[in-house]
């Protein structure tokens, strides 16, 4: 294994390089929307002549995105800094941590992973002031301290991890020329949303269109409405517990939230096709019935990505639009938002590391990505208006209205579990088992690892 290090090195470095003399995308001054007071606070800091190395999963479009980021801290510091891109990143951090060469800086797509690192010294800790910058700074800063906090090897917990980019699932897709046909109006609580839903049944339509195929991985889009509704009924806390297994995965705060996706995909006034339909329909089809003649359903919820399995040539904010999922007004659990994210680690200790997490604090480096393309903040200290596409901006605006924010559950639990167990049961409760049977399937699986 040791032997494919160096050979893996050299593709990696051929996939990008320091940046130094990078032209940045927006001349500084030049755009009062950009906090520019920030990049100038850079300057303090002089940096010439040191290297910084950067690992992260990002390849494509998002190398390059990043990489226009990373200038400004060049430029502003001097720093000679080099990202390197890897579709096998979760692979190349760990040979290189256990070979006592990992680069300065990690990005992790999942926490998990960071907390691996992290139990077995291989992460290290992040001034703690930084966890007060995040709860006063970012939208539900309490969550992101959460996610970023982990045992180290003394079993001390300390934060480890600072996010950055992140994504939002907690939406429902519509198209607006349908709701005003029929004079429906975008639901602000969970209750009204059922109300809807009723509503429409009684109207002679179909509210939802819901599928759970997809090869391989069949059944997970059930386990994001889910852990949406773990957060809906629940106190986050439990949500936390939950994605431990701490408390079993058939405990009756679990099963409940099972049934509540069930309130919707078994009910079959509610789902095109009838609850049969659910799991044999793919879920890259599933949207559209939206934009059928007439329509197959009315509201079909997804993350963020899903426009890119709509009509071509479908506008958003036009053809299609989105909502926030909202939560229960009775229930008093403020805005949850469930989503993914990236998380920033240190794996070698050094000054320009520590300078470059600081740095992501800034607002300057998050506007910069935020002013182009494929990027989502919790920053509440950004200027919204930079956002380049409305789209963004309105599920910006969504992160920074969470009280909560918790990362996808099923990505934080062994992976025969909430890859494995955890989507075959959906699949086996959409077929007519009980809840509570499904559940206990799963935590059989889950009680294997113990």
């Amino acid at each position: 294994m040791k032997a494919m290090v160096p050979a893996m090195a050299a593709t990696l470095a051929l996939a990008s390089g320091p940046l130094a003399g990078q032209e940045l995308t927006f001349p500084p001054g030049e755009d009062d929307r950009f906090h520019w007071d920030s990049f100038e606070t850079l300057r303090e800091q002089d940096f010439s002549g040191q290297r910084l190395t950067i690992l992260g999963p990002w390849l494509g479009p998002d190398r390059t995105l990043f990489n226009s980021v990373i200038a400004y801290f060049e430029a502003a510091t001097g720093a000679a800094v080099t990202y390197n891109g890897s579709d096998n990143f979760e692979q190349q951090i760990v040979i290189d941590a256990s070979a006592g060469s990992p680069p300065d800086i990690a990005i992790f797509p999942q926490p998990g992973l960071a907390r691996d690192l992290a139990s077995k010294g291989q992460l290290a800790p992040l001034d703690p002031s930084l966890g007060d910058w995040l709860r006063e700074n970012y939208a539900a800063g309490d969550s992101w301290v959460g996610l970023g906090t982990f045992p180290g090897r003394d079993g001390q917990e300390a934060l480890y991890g600072f996010f950055y980019k992140i994504d939002v699932k907690s939406l429902v897709w519509y198209v607006p020329e349908n709701f005003a046909d029929f004079g429906y109006e975008v639901p602000a609580t969970m209750e009204e949303l059922l109300a809807l839903s009723e509503r429409m049944v009684e109207d002679g339509v179909t509210p939802w269109c819901i599928g759970l195929a997809s090869g391989g991985a069949t059944g997970w889009p059930a386990t994001d409405w889910v852990e949406d509704m773990m957060l809906r009924i629940n106190p986050p806390e439990v949500y936390d517990q939950w994605t431990l297994n701490e408390i079993p995965f058939d405990d009756p705060q679990v099963v409940a939230a099972i049934e509540e996706f069930g309130r919707f995909a078994r009910d079959g006034r509610f789902v095109a096709g009838g609850p049969n339909a659910v799991a044999a329909t793919d879920f890259r089809d599933s949207p559209k019935g939206l934009f059928a003649a007439p329509p197959q359903c009315f509201m079909h919820k997804q993350a963020s990505f899903i426009p890119s399995f709509f009509p071509e040539g479908t506008v958003i904010g036009e053809d299609a639009d989105f909502f926030y999922l909202p939560a229960y007004e009775s229930r008093d659990l403020g805005q949850p938002v469930l989503g993914a994210g990236t998380v920033f680690g240190i794996t070698r200790d050094t000054p320009v590391a520590r300078a470059f997490i600081d740095f992501l604090t800034t607002p300057i480096a998050h506007e910069v990505w935020m002013a182009q393309t494929g990027f989502l903040t919790p920053h509440t200290g950004v200027n919204t208006d930079v956002y380049g596409d409305p789209t963004l901006r309105k599920m910006g605006d969504i992160l920074l209205e969470a009280t909560t924010f918790r990362f996808d559950g099923s990505d934080l639990m062994p992976g025969a579990v909430g890859a494995g167990a955890f989507w075959t049961g959906m699949i086996d409760y959409m077929g007519g088992q009980p809840a509570e049977t499904v559940a206990a399937g799963i935590q059989r699986t889950w009680d294997t690892f113990k």
